[in-house]
């Protein structure tokens, strides 16, 4: 077989991923917020791209509008059609004509002008406001609260952190260096709940310092305000504010440090081991409970951004349901065909030529990309609402197995791409605001052979037989899995656990004694009043 060179035509399809097939694909996975953000730094570097709510220059047309645009297309809602027939002929000479001195003015009326344009009480405030000096420093032109740019929040005080509340009292209680420096240090590795690492031992070495050293500025620090913090444990933390109470006597050390004991609401133990009867024991528990197991929590923090939902579900007329996009959520930027024409005549440079002409390409495909987007969100959301009919109308138990192919079969998809939609994306509804991956639930299978029942419908089923438990006969999970057979639901019993572990549920025997615990409160408490109540006979 010799081996010969030649030249050769294949055709062949293969899929390209182009920069903007990447930036809708990029776009979809977004949530709104960083949607926004994008948006901004598209129309910072891109000189073709405007809001939909900026106002043309003077003597331009309106830009060219995308899906997104609420513009009116600059249609003018004045009588008469055009801005220059606003006035009647001769109208703007008058308002152009110098009317003279006020002394002339006067002498043409034959009477003075307070006379002829008196002044409202209203109005001669206002005068007299305007005529006043400025007190404020916006008046004096730092800015205007008419101005769009104007920011309220920008003169309210920064919050103060717990690391700088911390800092300041270091200031006060060291003078040397060395200790300051110890205890800077030590406040930097506060948490914002107000804790230390359990082990400080890295730190004497780090620090170069001695143990002992490090041991005496923690002991100060654990002083500060507010009480409990740069405790190393929660034992720690509730110790601090007992002995700012002057409460942490032998009985309620003993309470602390078997607090293990107090989470199992072993009473019995506790009382053991304090060496004291019921009525102590419960005062005791009671002052644990009014304490702070978070003291550092009462100051600044990390923000939270509040959620905003992409999609709204109404009630609709004919008894289904409406399914809108948040307009709120939709970034509305528009293409400047204009300004492009008016530069492509000027510009004579071919990279100047090609810079704008990519600019015109990656500002229309922007505005197709959001529209698409949009378009995307919503079938999916309608898809979802009309496979999830029923929760909808009757609640969790009646919500559905669904998985990703299922919606992308029915709205021609492939399933990466419902994914992406539904990363990041919420659904403000009659129940709630929930995710739409939520609506994406594992099926277990029934017992009887029927439909699947969804995982979060069995869930909510598991935690309507708990909450609905009586003190004296606590479901364990064993007879969970049997009542839920009965209710067609195969199951198995480390499910039953799994699902009761996920709800932060306790097991049976930690309820029972929080049941029974809160059983005997509640009859000791009944009991006196009835006691006080009666009659004598």
């Amino acid at each position: 077989m010799a081996l010969t060179q030649r030249l050769e035509f294949r055709q062949s399809q293969s899929l390209v991923m182009t920069p903007q097939l990447m930036q809708a694909i990029k776009l979809l996975q977004l949530s709104n917020l960083d949607l926004t953000t994008f948006v901004e730094e598209e129309l910072e570097r891109n000189p073709l791209l405007e809001r939909a709510n900026d106002e043309p220059p003077a003597g331009e047309a309106p830009a060219e509008t995308g899906q997104f645009s609420d513009s009116d297309g600059g249609h003018n809602d004045e009588p008469g059609g055009g801005p220059g027939e606003a006035f009647e002929p001769g109208q703007e000479e008058w308002m152009s004509k110098d009317l003279g001195t006020r002394a002339e003015i006067e002498q043409t009326l034959d009477t003075g002008l307070d006379n002829v344009f008196s002044e409202e009480p209203a109005e001669a405030a206002a005068r007299n406001a305007q005529d006043a000096a400025p007190t404020t420093y916006t008046e004096w032109g730092g800015g205007a609260s008419g101005d769009e740019d104007y920011n309220l929040e920008a003169f309210v005080a920064a919050e103060i952190t717990l690391g700088d509340h911390l800092a300041e009292q270091l200031s006060v209680a060291f003078t040397g260096p060395a200790q300051r420096m110890i205890g800077q240090y030590l406040i930097d590795l506060v948490d914002e709940a107000g804790y230390l690492p359990p082990d400080l031992g890295q730190a004497a070495e780090r620090l170069g310092a001695s143990q002992a050293d490090v041991e005496d500025v923690l002991a100060v620090l654990q002083k500060f305000d507010p009480p409990g913090v740069c405790a190393r444990n929660l034992s720690e933390c509730l110790a601090i504010q007992l002995r700012e109470l002057d409460r942490y006597d032998p009985a309620m050390q003993a309470l602390v440090e078997h607090l293990d004991l107090l989470a199992k609401r072993d009473i019995a133990s506790l009382r053991k081991l304090c060496g004291v009867d019921d009525e102590d024991i419960a005062d005791m528990i009671g002052e644990i409970r009014r304490l702070n197991p978070k003291p550092g929590m009462k100051f600044g923090s990390a923000r939270l951004q509040t959620m905003v939902p992409d999609v709204y579900v109404r009630p609709g007329p004919d008894g289904g349901w409406h399914v809108e996009l948040n307009s709120d959520t939709l970034p509305r930027v528009l293409v400047n065909q204009t300004y492009y024409s008016q530069l492509s005549k000027k510009v004579g440079k071919d990279g100047d030529k090609s810079y704008f002409t990519d600019a015109l390409q990656n500002a229309t495909w922007l505005v197709r990309a959001l529209d698409q987007r949009a378009r995307t969100i919503l079938k999916v959301a309608t898809e979802i609402v009309r496979q999830q009919d029923g929760f909808f109308t009757h609640g969790v138990a009646h919500l559905r197995p669904l998985n990703l192919k299922a919606v992308a079969d029915a709205i021609q998809m492939h399933e990466s791409t419902v994914s992406r939609v539904t990363a990041n994306k919420y659904m403000a509804t009659n129940r709630g605001t929930f995710e739409l991956k939520y609506f994406f639930t594992a099926s277990i299978a029934s017992a009887d052979g029927g439909e699947a029942h969804s995982a979060e419908a069995v869930r909510h089923h598991i935690k309507q037989l708990i909450d609905s438990e009586a003190p004296s006969a606590i479901l364990s999970d064993d007879t969970i899995v049997e009542r839920l057979r009965a209710s067609g639901i195969d199951i198995a019993r480390r499910t039953v656990a799994k699902y009761r572990e996920a709800m932060r549920i306790p097991s049976s025997v930690q309820r029972r004694r929080d049941k029974q615990s809160a059983l005997g409160n509640v009859l000791s408490t009944a009991m006196p009043d009835r006691s006080r109540n009666t009659e004598p006979a």
